[in-house]
């Protein structure tokens, strides 16, 4: 890798307006200390969210520990595959929600790209960051579904519509429509948190077609159940070692009901839509 793109640049960036609801909030922080739990108990290695992120005393059920274990996973090979497509000779714009440590992990794997920024989605546009020309991928955790679908969508379209090539990891909630999903939802209205953008969260088609629709040349979507299936056998087999788990039909339920889908756009030289899982 070149010695100029072994120097990226970290922005970390968010609204001077704002006014985000607190239960939104709150969930952030959950998602923050569920991983510091699930690597403090050898999920993973992180050696940074320890500094970032206070540990639970209230120790995590297995079943949310794997969870997180398949979006780290999913999330992470996606990213290092776009790295590799681009030769590193791209940008990522972060729009996670909780605390990330993406950027520090990257590095210590000499993937770093030439720029990398933590932000919200008024900010890429004051800071004009759609014109920098570079492959850029955009990730997006538990963030899409706190918006309303014209907000997701105009947010889909714009980052279609912006970059010459690109690529688009969304995780979010899928198959909301059953009994097990209104579970989901109203236990997230009781902590004051409403899911404006639930009815995009219908299937695994419905999170491939507003991908499509918005102008994305190709989308995939698969739930986290295949996700934790497609795991390499010999990291299966050590998580599962770590805790035991009584009740695989609740890690079963609430693996089909969140998703890893990915878009891309343009960057047929570079092999984007080759990146799989």
């Amino acid at each position: 890798m070149a010695a100029s793109l072994r120097r990226p640049s970290f922005t970390a960036c968010s609204s001077p307006t704002d006014t985000d609801d607190e239960g939104v909030r709150g969930t952030c922080e959950d998602a923050s200390i569920c991983k510091r739990f699930a690597v403090s108990i050898g999920y993973w290695q992180d050696p940074y969210i320890q500094h970032l992120v206070r540990l639970s005393k209230e120790r995590k059920a297995p079943e949310i520990n794997r969870g997180y274990f398949a979006r780290v996973h999913g999330v992470s090979q996606l990213t290092k595959a776009f790295l590799r497509k681009t030769e590193c000779n791209c940008q990522i714009l972060n729009l996670g929600a909780g605390m990330d440590t993406t950027f520090w992990m990257l590095k210590d794997e000499d993937l770093l790209p030439r720029k990398y920024f933590e932000i919200d989605f008024p900010m890429i546009v004051t800071r004009k960051l759609h014109s920098i020309k570079l492959p850029t991928l955009l990730i997006a955790e538990c963030v899409l579904v706190y918006m309303t679908p014209e907000q997701s969508a105009n947010l889909l379209k714009w980052a279609a519509n912006s970059f010459e090539a690109a690529m688009f990891i969304n995780y979010e909630q899928v198959n909301m429509g059953d009994r097990f999903g209104q579970i989901m939802i109203e236990n997230l209205r009781r902590r004051q948190c409403d899911l404006a953008g639930v009815e995009t969260c219908k299937s695994l088609e419905s999170q491939r077609e507003r991908l499509l629709s918005s102008g994305w040349e190709s989308a995939s979507a698969i739930d986290m159940m295949e996700v934790y299936s497609r795991l390499p056998r010999a990291e299966v087999i050590r998580i599962e070692a770590l805790e035991f788990l009584d009740e695989m039909e609740l890690l079963e339920q609430l693996m089909q009901h969140y998703c890893l889908c990915w878009a891309t756009k343009g960057g047929s030289e570079l092999g984007l839509k080759e990146i799989t899982y």
